[in-house]
Protein backbone atom coordinates (compact mmCIF):
# COMPACT_ATOMS: atom_id res chain seq x y z
CA UNK A 1 0.00 0.00 0.00
CA UNK A 2 1.32 3.50 -0.72
CA UNK A 3 1.24 6.18 1.78
CA UNK A 4 0.95 9.79 0.81
CA UNK A 5 3.66 12.18 2.64
CA UNK A 6 1.81 14.12 5.16
CA UNK A 7 1.64 17.84 4.74
CA UNK A 8 3.57 20.05 7.33
CA UNK A 9 2.18 22.12 9.56
CA UNK A 10 0.39 25.43 9.06
CA UNK A 11 1.73 28.59 10.86
CA UNK A 12 0.33 31.99 11.86
CA UNK A 13 2.26 34.31 10.17
CA UNK A 14 2.45 37.37 11.74
CA UNK A 15 0.36 40.58 10.15
CA UNK A 16 2.53 42.18 7.59
CA UNK A 17 2.63 46.32 8.04
CA UNK A 18 0.92 46.55 4.66
CA UNK A 19 -2.34 45.09 5.91
CA UNK A 20 -5.15 47.66 6.31
CA UNK A 21 -5.85 49.05 10.07
CA UNK A 22 -9.16 47.54 11.60
CA UNK A 23 -12.23 48.75 10.57
CA UNK A 24 -14.37 51.11 12.61
CA UNK A 25 -16.62 49.92 14.93
CA UNK A 26 -20.30 49.21 13.14
CA UNK A 27 -18.44 49.49 9.79
CA UNK A 28 -17.38 46.45 7.17
CA UNK A 29 -16.73 47.20 3.46
CA UNK A 30 -17.43 45.27 1.00
CA UNK A 31 -17.56 45.25 -3.06
CA UNK A 32 -20.07 43.44 -5.17
CA UNK A 33 -20.42 42.98 -8.71
CA UNK A 34 -23.86 43.92 -10.31
CA UNK A 35 -23.35 42.27 -14.00
CA UNK A 36 -20.31 44.16 -15.49
CA UNK A 37 -19.88 46.96 -12.29
CA UNK A 38 -18.28 46.36 -9.43
CA UNK A 39 -19.53 48.77 -6.06
CA UNK A 40 -18.70 49.43 -3.01
CA UNK A 41 -21.12 48.76 0.34
CA UNK A 42 -20.97 49.23 3.68
CA UNK A 43 -22.45 47.34 6.83
CA UNK A 44 -23.81 50.93 8.18
CA UNK A 45 -25.69 50.99 5.37
CA UNK A 46 -23.49 53.32 2.67
CA UNK A 47 -23.28 52.59 -0.84
CA UNK A 48 -20.60 53.89 -3.40
CA UNK A 49 -21.35 54.61 -6.98
CA UNK A 50 -21.44 51.40 -9.48
CA UNK A 51 -17.67 51.42 -11.31
CA UNK A 52 -16.29 49.17 -14.24
CA UNK A 53 -13.15 49.33 -12.07
CA UNK A 54 -13.01 46.74 -9.37
CA UNK A 55 -9.32 48.79 -8.45
CA UNK A 56 -12.01 51.97 -7.96
CA UNK A 57 -14.62 50.20 -6.30
CA UNK A 58 -12.37 49.29 -3.06
CA UNK A 59 -10.84 52.61 -3.48
CA UNK A 60 -14.61 53.76 -3.04
CA UNK A 61 -15.07 51.80 -0.32
CA UNK A 62 -11.25 52.20 1.53
CA UNK A 63 -12.17 55.83 1.68
CA UNK A 64 -15.52 55.48 2.99
CA UNK A 65 -13.38 53.49 6.42
CA UNK A 66 -10.94 56.60 6.31
CA UNK A 67 -13.67 58.75 6.48
CA UNK A 68 -15.82 56.85 9.04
Amino acid sequence: MHEEPSAPARTMAPHPSSCPAPTPAGHDATTTERGSFCLARCTCGWTGPARRSRDRARTDAAEHLAAS
